[in-house]
């Protein structure tokens, strides 16, 4: 079907390319033999007068014109999908849908894992792939390829629709034997302590903890950097170090390690987790199931 000289399968083929970044990755993708992918990019090319991708060894190059056309195209194919397809009722009973979620590894511990016990009662065939959030994930929601992100609401964009999930507050954690806990902690010595700290590998922001100090001025001692907040309770037990972690996690850790819990010297601001979804997807009907059962767990979880 060609629409003004355009052969729009071409665009099936250009968002698989430009997702792909790999020619036979592509072809396979949309079930084309190769020399039908290569003759796809040469009519590309021809059409937009432009390379639109170069060869790095076996990876493909966008062009800056290629860049460009990423998300219109990804969003036209998907509206396409969503709203001009003829589409079945959704049943959940019935879906084999995948959602697809980033999500830290504390929301997954405290929240997520509730929801997903939720949906396998009531749509057992849904399943999920979860994967921590990048630099990226802004990208990832224009062109459709995650259906929702969860972080904190200030680290959220305004590109697409967002809704609060739930408040929580960071605490002050260390072992149970950690005498410099017994005796209260000021802020100096919150400071000077040897500390276990985060740093989200690929994160697109300052962890929340550090993000809340830097205004303070002094700079923590840090004694051991990780990826996740899941790895830092089992560096704490045994020694006198300390970490600042979400209250919810905390809280799940004390019921298998010997932790104890401090209030900050200066306790940081509650802060705001919530959910962000394209809005590409915004009327799709299964999304608007799952973010029902998003809200209803949150709500569920914050009055326990």
């Amino acid at each position: 079907m060609r629409f003004k000289g355009l052969d729009l399968n071409l665009l099936v083929a250009l968002d698989a390319l430009i997702t792909e970044r790999n020619l036979t990755s592509a072809a396979r993708r949309i079930n084309l033999s190769q020399p039908a992918m290569s003759a796809a990019v040469a009519r590309l090319r021809s059409y937009f007068g432009d390379e639109l991708f170069g060869m790095r060894g076996r990876e493909l190059v966008l062009t800056s014109r290629a860049e460009a056309l990423a998300a219109p195209v990804r969003q036209a194919l998907v509206h396409i999908e969503l709203s001009i397809m003829a589409r079945d009722v959704f049943d959940p009973a019935r879906s084999s849908r995948r959602f697809r979620i980033a999500l830290s590894d504390f929301i997954t511990v405290v929240f997520l894992r509730n929801v997903v016990e939720r949906v396998t009662r009531e749509a057992p065939t849904v399943s999920f792939e979860l994967a921590a959030p990048t630099v990226e994930h802004d990208e990832l929601l224009r062109r459709g390829e995650v259906d929702f992100v969860i972080l904190p609401d200030s680290l959220l964009s305004s590109a697409h629709p967002r809704a609060a999930l739930f408040e929580e507050r960071l605490v002050c954690v260390g072992c149970c034997t950690n005498r410099e806990l017994h005796r209260g902690l000021t802020f100096d010595r919150y400071m000077s302590m040897g500390h276990v700290a985060v740093k989200h590998g690929g994160a697109p922001h300052t962890p929340i903890e550090q993000s809340f100090l830097i205004d303070l001025g002094p700079t923590r001692r840090i004694d051991i950097l990780v990826q996740s907040f899941s790895m830092v309770p089992p560096l704490l037990v045994g020694t006198n170090r300390i970490g600042t972690m979400p209250l919810g996690l905390v809280r799940h850790f004390q019921k298998t390690m010997p932790l104890q819990i401090v209030e900050l010297p200066d306790p940081f601001p509650v802060f705001t987790e919530a959910v962000q979804w394209p809005a590409i997807h915004n009327n799709d009907p299964e999304s608007l199931w799952m973010r029902e059962i998003l809200f209803e767990e949150a709500t569920r979880m914050a009055t326990a």
